[in-house]
């Protein structure tokens, strides 16, 4: 009774620091994991395109462009499942809500998870957060929709893939390495 009217020197004002400290952590780990998202404007530029010559170089071309557009194609493919719950709302809802749980257990944790003192894996996690993905959604009767948007994606990736042209695609690492080969190549026959 007698701290009534006082000012409170509880842990409020650290829980808002650990807190603006968690969502600032949060957005760095998103930032760095979309990163690795190429420019849109470079995945879809005209004069990239063309057919492949064979079979053999669709599929070499549809594996480059996966590994480089990597982040785009799962950003496609999760906005073509998205539209195709939009006549389902209850999937939908679950579909929102599976999302958090992947950003609350695989993307933003900074810590392996643990579970009855054993450390899981973030290939573990993957795994069965796609399982209780897929299972979940099932369970909300949009099962044609999903294999159906899941079937379009794959198709839109495949085909993306094989029309464009891998010549001017480097990783990072690539890109530097042949900078610096190219600049020590000269310096060192002069």
């Amino acid at each position: 009774m007698t701290t009534y009217g006082t000012i409170p020197t509880s842990s409020s004002p650290a829980g808002t620091s650990v807190s603006l400290e968690y969502i600032s952590r949060a957005k760095e780990r998103l930032k760095e994991g979309l990163g690795t998202r190429r420019p849109w404007r470079e995945m879809f530029e005209l004069h990239h395109f063309n057919l492949p010559k064979s079979f053999s170089d669709a599929v070499a071309r549809v594996g480059t462009n996966i590994a480089y557009f990597r982040m785009n194609y799962a950003i496609v493919v999760l906005l073509i499942v998205f539209l195709s719950l939009l006549w389902h709302p209850i999937s939908l809802i679950v579909f929102v809500a599976m999302m958090a749980v992947w950003l609350f257990l695989y993307f933003l944790r900074d810590e392996p998870l643990v579970v009855s003192g054993r450390v899981i894996t973030d290939r573990v996690v993957l795994i069965v957060l796609a399982v209780a993905t897929i299972a979940v959604l099932l369970l909300t009767h949009a099962t044609s929709n999903i294999v159906g948007a899941l079937a379009v994606g794959v198709v839109v990736v495949l085909i993306h893939g094989a029309m464009r042209k891998t010549d001017d695609l480097f990783s990072d690492e690539e890109a530097a390495g042949g900078l610096l080969r190219s600049s020590s190549g000269p310096s060192s026959s002069s």
